[in-house]
């Protein structure tokens, strides 16, 4: 059958139309948008009425993409920001005036569960000549670094170890960069680590880190670093889909990032406006995760919770 499946997330809302057979997708339409619904909530608690008002501008336009395309089954899922607020009912009964279905509010678990299995399908495979494993090797460690959140997942063909931390590029930069100087200031970048570092005690502690042989990473932060480390003229999700970045070059993007102007970053060819300003908090939330559990590359998947929600419509049907 023809579904949609919406993430609403704190920076961006995304759409993914997919056609489902059993355990396949196949890809109809995908589309992002960057609403930033999560602005200030770290500070005040609530969705501010603008950062609503642009998500449901966004998701207006996503509802005549799915009538036109003619999917039976919607699925809308919203994660950090919209957790985290305290007038949370307006973004739900705004989603529901829209898309008619209720929008699921989902715990850091359920996203996490979600997200690793959006990143993983397809990224095991066998070799067509000798039938033996081929690709990335499980257990994975899945790091999907949201806005608001980043998740935390460890498993082979099922999770059996996640937790989601309250750190995020949207989160930290609004936190600590905002007002830091263009480039941030050493004193900010130390405030950002910290967090970041406190957050990782605490996976540490609750996930299977060490079991992992593979580092898989999602979402746009990870995804820009990877188009910058490839050198790639214009952001291309075919050749960042399953492409692999080494620690060094991981390190090398971020202390780039981490130096330049607010101009000089929103200059580089993969670059999406409404990351220029958040993208330095995400580059150092993957070197700290790279640094302290000591992977030598991280594998980027353009396929993450948004694919899980799609593959997750059929199940919540039966």
């Amino acid at each position: 059958m023809r579904v949609a499946a919406i993430d609403c997330g704190t920076n961006s809302v995304r759409l993914l139309v997919a056609d489902l057979g059993g355990a396949e997708l196949v890809e109809v339409e995908r589309r992002m948008e960057i609403v930033r619904l999560g602005q200030g909530v770290d500070r005040t608690g609530r969705l501010a009425p603008d950062a609503l008002e642009r998500t449901f501008a966004a998701m207006r336009g996503y509802r005549e993409l799915i009538d036109r395309h003619g999917a039976s089954a919607t699925r809308v899922v919203a994660t950090s920001a919209t957790r985290d607020a305290a007038n949370r009912h307006e973004f739900v009964d705004g989603v529901r005036e829209i898309f008619g279905v209720e929008p699921e509010v989902i715990s850091g678990a359920e996203e996490a569960e979600l997200s690793f299995e959006g990143a993983t399908k397809g990224l095991a495979r066998l070799s067509p000549e000798t039938g033996m494993p081929e690709g990335p090797l499980p257990p994975y460690l899945v790091v999907d670094v949201g806005g608001g959140s980043t998740e935390f997942v460890v498993g082979s063909e099922h999770v059996y170890g996640a937790l989601s931390v309250d750190i995020g590029c949207v989160r930290l930069a609004e936190r600590h960069l905002r007002d830091a100087g263009d480039p941030p200031s050493a004193a900010a970048l130390e405030a950002v680590v910290a967090d970041i570092e406190a957050a990782l005690d605490s996976v540490a502690e609750a996930v299977p880190v060490g079991d992992a042989h593979t580092l898989v990473g999602l979402a746009g932060s990870v995804t820009t670093i990877a188009g910058i480390a490839l050198g790639l003229p214009a952001y291309d999700p075919e050749r960042i889909h399953h492409s692999r970045v080494s620690a060094e070059q991981v390190h090398e993007v971020t202390r780039r990032l981490l130096a330049m102007t607010h101009g000089e970053r929103a200059a580089i060819p993969v670059m999406h406006p409404g990351r220029v300003d958040v993208i330095g908090a995400g580059a150092l939330i993957l070197d700290r995760i790279v640094r302290r559990f000591a992977f030598s590359q991280v594998v980027v998947s353009e396929h993450d919770i948004l694919d899980g929600i799609a593959l997750s419509i059929d199940q919540k049907s039966r």
